[in-house]
């Protein structure tokens, strides 16, 4: 149980580290600090499960470099798919 909690903890920051640093990279999908940080948790959540049960997590418990990359990933991923849709959405207002 503290295992699956403490992976939890590491996906959940480097899902929000992934948003950050897809966002400073992209500053143009860039949703601010905040943004990035709340939509890479998700991602951080969702993208280490989901990567992870993709890539064999399931046959035992994933090592630590791979749930800081799967999170890390997912976080990213999704900061840029809000902030491509948040930009599309904005520029649809102005047309």
């Amino acid at each position: 149980m503290d295992n699956q909690l403490i992976s939890w903890i590491i996906s959940l920051i480097t899902g929000a580290l992934g948003g950050n640093i897809a966002g400073a990279l992209m500053k143009n999908w860039s949703l601010g600090p905040v943004g990035n940080s709340i939509v890479g948790i998700l991602g951080g959540g969702l993208g280490g499960q989901i990567l992870g049960s993709l890539l064999g997590g399931g046959a035992g418990a994933p090592s630590l470099l791979g749930n800081v990359a799967e999170s890390g990933i997912g976080g990213a991923v999704l900061m840029i798919i809000v902030g491509l849709i948040k930009n599309a959405l904005a520029k649809g207002k102005t047309a």
